[in-house]
């Protein structure tokens, strides 16, 4: 992990969210402490993530979320060479889709 994500101020704010136990409490959390248009740019980001992930061109997402090729270049960035996030939460997503169907 990067040493500016090791400060005492973003370890409480990881333990905060790490707190939070269903979706409702999640959505109220982050609409207190985001903007709508973070709250709506960081959804985004992850969808493009699934969406690159399952095999679709920037083309196609760009098309069907509205994100621009540089949001997209740069999630694609983290898919391959970040700390692993978009993957984690990605195959966790996925787990719990398939024990619904």
């Amino acid at each position: 992990m990067m040493e500016k994500f090791k400060t005492s101020e973003l370890e409480a704010f990881w333990n905060a969210i790490l707190t939070l136990e269903t979706p409702d409490e999640c959505r109220r959390f982050f609409e207190d402490i985001c903007t709508i248009k973070e709250i709506q740019d960081i959804s985004q980001r992850l969808e493009v993530a699934s969406l690159l992930k399952s095999g679709k061109v920037y083309t196609e997402i760009a098309s069907s979320t509205g994100a621009s090729t540089a949001t997209i270049s740069r999630v694609n960035k983290c898919l391959s060479y970040g700390s692993g996030g978009y993957g984690i939460v990605l195959e966790r997503l996925e787990g719990k889709n398939k024990e619904k169907a």
